[in-house]
């Protein structure tokens, strides 16, 4: 039976402490027990349902773990305060000083900062290739290596990895696959494709209002209760840990995720389809024209289709900003870094969320001065969109 990832969340069913549709928020920062017997055994970890203290967890963040495990197939999840907060656990529980790390050279700037400028620190060192050439990503691997770290879809330059392939590869030489799916919630299931753990910042698509931050890593349960040991798990010793109250705002937004990916990715498509027609140089997974357009194709659930992100270059970092102040004015989106939001917004990303790459490394990779990161909104009429986005780029002499 094909997987069904929205079906997996449908399926769960929540009643709050006095029958709420809603499950009660576990409003507690630390937990009572009824002997010191049941407190020592839940320090040690042998205690199915007991609760503690909210930094290792609670009531309210297993209901979101659970459906995020749900959504991605894996055996659970454990959620953090953000996505940097899944992110530098993941890394840190898996590599320690002398190992290596394989890392997709177009990625969120500030895993690229943890993973250039940080982890040296503590005797970590990565390689940053083409993860989309697999002869080149095999030909990085050396005897230290624990990880292939890429995103689904790549920030911003929006590159797609070919999970199978690398699942393969990191299969074949022992190797953690790593894989951030924040770009492409239901879209693609990574964990379905091959990679050992998948991880998420909540506060983009899936929570879809941008008044939360979170993350959440995916995996199997020996992986995530080892990020959880109060001896030696990262998660739990690093302490980004999610608040219930952001945990119960999450869970709810969950239930409309399917509808809004599904719009996000009709209006993202519309428009690509258009800006490419009328001439910009226009990047989105969904067209022909997309290097990896066929390999997305092979991974997606099809009803979500190919995701909410697209770019296109304005030629200069001006006719940008003006651009995109223009479209602000004309109340078509914000000028404002990430994305999922019901409002459209857009960024130029070498000055924004990719600065902390140096430009040498932007130029090399193709981020260019004119390149703007468009986070599709839910815009009803997104044809009359399209027309006032035209008159703003034929004003700014984009068109």
């Amino acid at each position: 039976m094909k997987f069904k990832p929205a079906n997996n969340i449908q399926d769960l069913q929540y009643f709050g402490e006095f029958g709420g549709v809603n499950p009660s928020i576990s409003d507690s920062s630390t937990y009572t027990f009824l002997s010191a017997k049941t407190m020592f055994d839940t320090f040690e970890g042998n205690t199915d349902g007991c609760y503690l203290y909210s930094r290792h967890s609670s009531p309210s963040n297993l209901y979101l773990a659970e459906a995020l495990a749900a959504m991605e197939g894996t055996e659970t999840a454990n959620v953090a305060a953000t996505g940097m907060g899944a992110i530098t656990p993941t890394i840190l529980q898996i590599c320690g000083s002398g190992d290596h790390i394989i890392s997709s050279r177009t990625i969120y700037g500030g895993t690229y900062a943890f993973l250039k400028n940080f982890t040296p620190r503590m005797g970590i060192e990565t390689s940053f290739v083409d993860i989309t050439k697999l002869d080149i990503v095999e030909a990085a691997i050396n005897k230290n290596t624990k990880m292939i770290y890429c995103e689904t879809v790549s920030n911003p330059l929006l590159e797609v990895a070919d999970i199978k392939a690398l699942s393969v590869l990191a299969k074949k030489h022992n190797l953690q696959l790593v894989v951030d799916n924040t770009f492409s919630p239901l879209s693609i299931s990574p964990a379905q494709l091959g990679a050992d753990v998948v991880i998420h910042s909540l506060t983009k698509f899936i929570n879809g209002s941008s008044d939360t931050m979170g993350g959440v890593i995916c995996g199997t349960k020996d992986f995530i209760n080892s990020q959880k040991s109060v001896i030696d798990g990262a998660s739990m010793l690093l302490g980004a840990s999610m608040d219930s109250l952001r945990a119960s705002s999450i869970l709810k937004n969950m239930r409309t995720l399917h509808i809004r990916v599904k719009q996000h990715s009709k209006n993202a498509s519309y428009l690509a389809e258009k800006f490419e027609a009328d001439g910009l140089k226009t990047v989105y997974p969904g067209l022909p024209s997309h290097p990896s357009h066929e390999v997305f194709k092979s991974m997606m659930n099809e009803e979500y289709g190919f995701g909410g992100m697209l770019t296109i270059d304005a030629g200069s970092l001006e006719k940008a900003n003006t651009l995109m102040e223009l479209m602000q004015n004309k109340n078509l989106g914000y000028l404002a870094v990430s994305l999922g939001f019901y409002k459209t917004l857009f960024s130029a990303p070498g000055t924004s969320t990719s600065s902390e790459i140096p430009l040498e490394e932007q130029k090399e990779m193709g981020l260019t001065d004119g390149l703007i990161r468009f986070s599709i909104g839910l815009d009803n009429d997104i044809e009359r969109t399209y027309q006032m986005m035209k008159e703003c780029m034929k004003e700014v002499g984009v068109l």
